[in-house]
């Protein structure tokens, strides 16, 4: 016999340094505020917990459902409007895709130069390659 239980999904939210520090000061807040808005639509999560991560914050959920896109709405207009917070610093959220990953180690200098490869390098040659179509970077390069 099987039976549904609650089990815990991730929800991704990419944003700076700055508005980590600021959100995280005060988590405990925000985990009750989402509660609330989700609560209000009647949507089928509920906010546990929020945690830093290198890239921004995840929140996690409690659900027995999948994460639907108006729960996803309600997080990131709540998560943009909090007071403090720089909107445009916020991405899109997003839900992990797979557990598995791909590592890509970039040696720090162009080859037989002293020339440091820079972020921006990396990123325009993911961006026009089409090996890279439909991933997204789990970190900064």
């Amino acid at each position: 016999m099987t039976t549904k239980d609650s089990s815990y999904k991730q929800i991704i939210v990419s944003m700076g340094n700055d508005n980590k520090t600021k959100f995280m000061a005060f988590s405990s807040n925000h985990v009750v505020n989402l509660n609330k808005a989700l609560k209000n639509i009647k949507s089928k999560i509920m906010t546990d917990y929020v945690c830093s991560e290198q890239i921004g914050i995840t929140i996690v959920t409690i659900t027995i459902k999948v994460v639907s896109s108006s729960d996803l709405q309600v997080i990131e207009k709540y998560v943009k409007n909090i007071e403090n917070i720089k909107s445009e610093d916020i991405e899109t959220l997003q839900l992990p895709q797979l557990k598995s990953y791909l590592k890509i180690y970039i040696p720090y200098f162009m080859e037989n130069t002293n020339i440091p490869i820079i972020s921006d390098f990396v990123k325009s040659i993911i961006k026009f390659n089409h090996i890279f179509n439909n991933l997204l970077l789990a970190s900064k390069p």
